[in-house]
């Protein structure tokens, strides 16, 4: 069990800090922040300056274990790593920490399924049946990749067995399939609706499989991960998390404020109601479609590699952040990251969460600004820490004001 205590412990020591000349930056030609948009490069300088002060306040009050970055082209601006990767065997957190993403890994297969369809091999039109069998007549029939994608599908899935303790890729696999074929069609497709659609990131998972002839893991890992740099990025079992020295154990919250390694407590769950009763550490491998590990300075590679078009060309990848579906005032589903107009700009964003586990990355493809916030605990303010991220990138405070 690790102590809340043990999380304070000489913040100054376990922060691995670095933070990039303002005066190199500005002189290779680097827009501090949203410099196009008319903010003068001082102000820009002192809100990634307050940010920083924010989470190293964070950090120093046991609020905060984990990695944040921004960055701007591809540069890294500032990076701070606090806390444990793994407290038994004494390995702190660096830059270089893989984090489990949780649905922070989603867009992966939204990625997958352009990178075919620009390749020819499907058409985001395509129904359910003209890839895959087993699945039900009105499913297979009118149910189509764009509709998974964009979170339209009308499907409802059943829950899934939370309890059960993976024991392999193979098992992991098969009770995938298995659950996917069970959703049943509840609403029109096409039409936005409050169904739970967890086949939604299955089944577009199963058709790159079916149309590549490799394993969605093995598949990722291969044209996105290795494609776009990603060298600390990969899709760990069980065994590798817990022995890998570069990988973050999930530290869990149990009623009281306790906290204990999720990987080596595989009989206790979350007492949280929104992840009640789960532990990250029970599946030997992420569900197909879903999570990954990535470390902070890949998800800046992933964003670039968006932009340049390492990954999908610039139609498709247009395509892939596209907004689809309203989401409120200003905000918008996509085929992979949501999509939101923040001080006159884009910014795409995905986070993920499970007991142990909390993760966002935020791309503003208007000025080339990236932010990754990666964390081992689940009792982080991500939401308030997403806040003053985009505060610092964007000048635009929570609420819509300007930031200064």
């Amino acid at each position: 069990m690790v102590a809340v205590a043990e999380k304070k412990n000489s913040v100054r020591d376990i922060g691995r800090r670095r933070l990039i000349g303002w005066a190199g930056l500005a002189a290779a030609g680097a827009p501090l922040v949203n410099a196009g948009a008319g903010h003068a490069a001082p102000a820009g300088r002192e809100r990634i300056r307050a940010y920083d002060r924010y989470v190293t306040g964070l950090a120093a009050a046991g609020r905060f274990s984990g990695v944040v970055l921004l960055s701007h082209r591809g540069r890294t601006v500032l990076s701070r790593s606090y806390g444990m990767a793994d407290s038994e065997r004494g390995i702190r957190i660096h830059e270089g920490t893989a984090f489990t993403l949780s649905s922070a890994g989603k867009p992966f297969k939204a990625v997958a399924i352009l990178q075919l369809a620009q390749q020819g091999r499907l058409q985001l039109s395509d129904p359910v049946g003209k890839h895959l069998t087993g699945f039900a007549p009105d499913i297979a029939e009118k149910v189509t990749i764009h509709h998974m994608l964009s979170g339209t599908s009308g499907m409802n899935t059943p829950a899934e067995d939370i309890h059960r303790i993976f024991r392999s890729r193979e098992e992991v696999h098969e009770y995938g399939e298995r659950w996917a074929r069970q959703s049943e069609l509840v609403a029109t497709p096409g039409v936005p609706n409050a169904f739970h659609a967890g086949a939604e990131t299955a089944i577009p998972a199963l058709i790159v499989e079916a149309v590549s002839g490799m394993t969605y893991w093995d598949y990722v890992e291969e044209n996105i991960f290795r494609r776009a740099g990603m060298t600390g990025s990969a899709f760990h079992t069980r065994p590798q998390w817990l022995t890998g020295r570069d990988i973050a154990h999930p530290y869990m919250t149990l009623a009281g404020g306790s906290r204990v390694d999720a990987l080596r407590n595989l009989d206790r769950g979350s007492p949280y109601e929104h992840i009640r009763d789960r532990n990250p550490g029970r599946m030997f491998i992420d569900a197909i479609g879903d999570g990954g590990f990535a470390t902070a300075p890949d998800l800046v590679r992933f964003a670039t590699a968006l932009r340049d078009g390492t990954l999908l060309d610039r139609p498709w990848a247009d395509v892939l952040t596209a907004a689809k579906v309203p989401h409120g005032p200003g905000g918008f589903g996509t085929y992979g990251p949501s999509a939101a107009i923040v001080g006159g700009q884009w910014a795409l964003q995905r986070a993920g969460g499970n007991p142990g586990v909390c993760a966002n990355w935020c791309i503003y493809p208007d000025t080339g600004w990236a932010g990754v916030i990666l964390a081992n605990r689940d009792d982080v303010p991500l939401v308030e820490m997403i806040e003053r991220e985009t505060q610092a990138i964007t000048g635009v405070a929570p609420g819509g004001g300007s930031g200064g």
